[in-house]
């Protein structure tokens, strides 16, 4: 046995050799260099490394992706011309969300899951392994998307991209689930990095949104990744195409009031903005159409919107930066309101309905079928409720109102609203505007959003059916590992099995042959009648004719049953409850699968903690 066993593991030690040296010869020079290096380094140096060599290429992913949309706007603006500019606010919308889609069936076979809630569902669900398609998908869909003027932002592909870049990293390299997830949010954060300059944003987007239930001691990697994707977009990308604001006005502390009155005005747009975006996403299911027309018509009520308002034409930053330096009379003449006497009111009811169908644009687009995110239109819908507030102030009478810090707040407070991120929101608007003074209006605007925000749903609404279905972290740390538990991975499907018709003298037969505690009554259907406890028939172990004694006179009902299709948590729950240590799981039809015991989920839930703690 012992020589069998010897055999047996000098064959597995041959085979992990030849393996080995097969994939060094399959692997590219520069893999073998770094695993070379890997060898050559301790942990925290070869991660360290690893930060910057994600940070570099995420953030080249980044600016690619802003180039790219930047020279489409450029090219369909200023190179194709029309004799009417209302063909081109309806040409160009509509087609990208049909372009996004056809490129979505034809090439990436129908797998259109995007968002930070695709991250989040690989960090919970897929042990942070993202699909390399996803290195470049993201990056082709939004472009065409938001390129062509769809009314979504560039910042959740770009962390998507840089997400799956980090993933495949530590695929390559093996490394374990701590140092793959510690990755592939140091990939997002690069990318968030490099798309608006802002390095401390980066790193705030990791842990706010991305790292939530997941603790972490390794940091550097996020600093490093988010300090080389930075540096990349401030090298690569050109002023024109950078999410920056020169003009401000230094902070006073006696225009505290408008800031503590645009918290509010923020917090009830974002809930507002989130509200319409659920209702359209519905709408679009209930009419049950097919990819296709579905994008023909989220195209076309998008296209509707772009005539009515240029503004929401892409992703919005320059309508901003002109409202920001005063010029928002020059966006209203290349809209239909042209027509139109240009007066101060004119300017309120043409901001107004910015404000208003941008909560329908951008769901438009994204349920449509386009790619995008909610980063981009929540700044530009808050910079706008920003400016709109501004100008009221100003109508009523106030004249020392400034107008530009008003826009950047309403932006920190909007975004804070939506992503359910104010630090985030705080350090991106800092950092964009140079505008580190300005901390506290920030600060102020973005915590009285954050806060009304949560009092109305706990979990952001975008995020909320995937967290309700245990499918994403939350801060609930005990809630995260057992919702990685799956009823059908530890049910005992060996259940030694009675008929109520059976006899005690069968029952002691199974119990000299068994090694099990609990028997299943089940009916010759296989639907479940009873359970049976050896401690059930301890007053009757000794009858003198147990051949007499009918199974159906001794067996219990169950405490409860469990559902194959139940959560962790909900199992869990039912054992607190009946105090029971097995239970029995059933189907949909109630016919009997097997029984799950307490022991085993805590087993596994301490194989788990191990696993997520290493």
């Amino acid at each position: 046995m012992k020589k069998s066993y010897l055999r047996k593991y000098h064959s597995f030690l041959r085979f992990k050799r030849n393996f080995t040296r097969y994939s060094i010869r399959k692997a590219k020079g520069y893999e073998v260099i770094l695993h070379w290096l890997k060898s050559r380094m301790n942990r925290t140096q070869f991660l360290i490394l690893s930060g910057i060599l994600v940070g570099i290429t995420s953030g080249l992913a980044g600016v690619a992706l802003k180039s790219l949309v930047h020279h489409i706007h450029y090219f369909i603006t200023y190179k194709i011309h029309f004799e009417y500019q209302i063909l081109f606010y309806i040409i160009f919308p509509f087609l990208g969300i049909v372009l996004t889609t056809a490129i979505v069936i034809t090439f990436f076979k129908g797998q259109s899951r995007k968002g930070i809630g695709a991250i989040l569902y690989e960090i919970a669900q897929n042990s942070s392994i993202v699909s390399p398609v996803k290195m470049y998908s993201q990056v082709i869909q939004s472009a065409v998307t938001v390129g062509l003027g769809g009314s979504a932002g560039l910042e959740s592909p770009i962390a998507v991209t840089g997400a799956a870049i980090g993933s495949n990293y530590a695929q390559t390299y093996k490394l374990n689930y701590k140092e793959r997830t510690l990755l592939l949010a140091a990939g997002a954060t690069a990318g968030i990095a490099s798309a608006f300059n802002a390095p401390i944003a980066g790193i705030m987007f990791a842990f706010e949104i991305l790292l939530t239930g997941v603790v972490f001691t390794d940091f550097i990697p996020l600093v490093v990744a988010a300090v080389c994707g930075s540096l990349v977009s401030k090298i690569i990308l050109q002023e024109d195409a950078l999410f920056r604001f020169h003009a401000r006005e230094p902070f006073n502390y006696l225009n505290t009031l408008y800031y503590l009155v645009l918290g509010l005005l923020t917090a009830f747009y974002a809930r507002y903005f989130l509200l319409v975006s659920q209702k359209v996403e519905h709408w679009f299911q209930w009419m049950k159409l097919s990819k296709m027309r579905r994008a023909m018509v989220g195209g076309a009520l998008l296209s509707i919107l772009c005539v009515l308002l240029p503004p929401l034409f892409g992703e919005g930053y320059d309508a901003v930066k002109a409202f920001s330096n005063g010029q928002a009379s020059a966006i209203l003449h290349n809209s239909f309101f042209r027509y139109f006497d240009v007066t101060q009111w004119t300017v309120i009811l043409f901001l107004a309905l910015i404000c208003i169908l941008k909560a329908f644009a951008t769901p438009f687009t994204l349920f449509g079928g386009g790619n995008g995110g909610n980063f981009a239109p929540s700044l530009f819908a808050g910079g706008t409720l920003g400016y709109l507030f501004a100008l009221l102030c100003k109508l009523a009478g106030f004249e020392q109102v400034p107008e530009t810090n008003l826009v950047l707040a309403g932006m920190a407070g909007v975004m804070s609203g939506v992503l359910y991120a104010p630090l985030t929101a705080i350090f991106l608007i800092a950092e964009s505007s140079f505008g580190y003074d300005l901390f506290i209006p920030l600060m102020i605007v973005s915590v009285i959003s954050y806060l009304i925000a949560k009092r109305f749903s706990p979990i952001s609404p975008d995020l909320k059916p995937l967290a309700d279905e245990g499918k994403i972290f939350t801060t609930a740390h005990d809630k995260n590992l057992l919702s990685l538990l799956h009823i059908e991975d530890l049910i005992d499907k060996q259940a030694q099995r009675l008929s109520p018709n059976d006899s005690l003298s069968t029952l002691l037969e199974l119990v000299k042959t068994g090694n099990k505690n609990i028997f299943a009554v089940v009916e010759a259907t296989g639907q479940l009648c009873g359970v049976l406890a050896l401690d059930d028939i301890r007053p009757v172990l000794f009858a003198p004719d147990p051949g007499s004694i009918k199974i159906v006179s001794l067996m219990k009902p169950p405490p409860t049953t469990i559902h194959i299709n139940e959560d962790m948590l909900q199992t869990v729950k039912a054992f607190d409850e009946t105090g029971a240590w097995q239970l029995p799981v059933v189907d949909n039809n109630e016919t009997f699968i097997g029984f799950i015991s307490k022991s085993n989920i805590l087993l596994n839930y301490r194989k788990l903690m191990q696993t997520y703690s290493e």
